[in-house]
């Protein structure tokens, strides 16, 4: 009945104010209204969490697939990469069926994103967060190979588009992420009695790879340095990421950011020489 109401009034209400012509406008109108009543009902009941992160979940892997075929086909560096996000993400055979499923959909010849990352923007509604999160998980799957080609940015870029972010966002999170990453495989090297940089050119190239993991300039305040921290900080925090749909199994990748993030932070307090 929900989906109907706003039709059956505004057609009434056009009708006996303007005949035919107003019973026509009036179900475009109440159309509208009942759409947007559904979606927001939805959206506000008990099953409110579950859809979301399972439409976060659909997106994911089917614009990763998109992405991953940008370049013209799937190497097997991102399959194997694709096994290894599966493993790291903890799927169970059911979500990894699903996953595949998606995956394969979004590397199809011929597929066109619009639709997927329209039933996103449905379902989710207008999260600027949510957006982001899924954008940053994208650009994080890209760079996880260990290569990046400008077929995969075009990519990038026409999802961002159909997102309305600006390409701006899109190049700092490539290079945010990327020196992220560099950070993730120096705690490696560190946890494996390797160690950490220790020249000083090595220093100097990881303090630079430190404030660009964050996205801030050399000569930042103390006190922009701390406020950027804590905010990328609460943009991974797992009850922030829940709140925007994100589900259970991605959270891990978030947990995994945050980690290099906090080391990346870590660098630029010692060499400021703060606690």
């Amino acid at each position: 009945m929900t989906r109907v109401t706003g039709k059956v009034i505004a057609g009434v209400i056009g009708f006996l104010a303007f005949g035919p012509a107003g019973l026509l406008f009036g179900l475009v109108i109440g159309h509208a209204f009942d759409r947007g009543l559904w979606r927001a009902l939805q959206l506000s009941g008990p099953e409110a969490v579950h859809i979301m992160r399972a439409q976060f979940f659909e997106t994911t892997f089917t614009l990763l697939g998109f992405v991953a075929k940008a370049d013209g086909r799937v190497s097997e560096a991102e399959v194997a990469q694709t096994e290894a996000l599966f493993a790291q993400l903890r799927l169970n055979v059911s979500q990894r069926r699903s996953a595949i499923e998606h995956f394969k959909k979004g590397a199809s010849t011929g597929f066109d994103p619009a639709p997927t990352v329209a039933k996103f923007i449905d379902c989710l509604g207008p999260r600027r967060q949510a957006q982001h999160t899924l954008m940053a998980f994208l650009v994080g799957m890209a760079l996880a190979d260990g290569t990046f080609a400008e077929t995969e940015r075009g990519a990038l870029y026409r999802l961002a588009e159909l997102l309305t972010l600006p390409r701006q966002e899109v190049d700092q999170l490539i290079s945010m992420l990327n020196a992220q990453a560099q950070f993730q495989q120096g705690a490696h090297q560190q946890s494996s009695g390797r160690g950490r940089y220790s020249a000083p050119g090595q220093r100097e190239t990881e303090l630079a790879t430190a404030y660009t993991a964050l996205g801030l300039k050399a000569d930042a305040t103390d006190a922009e340095v701390k406020r950027r921290y804590r905010k990328l900080m609460s943009e991974n925090h797992p009850d922030k990421l829940i709140a925007e749909g994100v589900p259970d199994e991605l959270l891990r990748v978030a947990t995994e950011r945050a980690q290099e993030i906090t080391a990346a932070y870590e660098v630029i307090q010692q060499s400021r020489g703060s606690k």
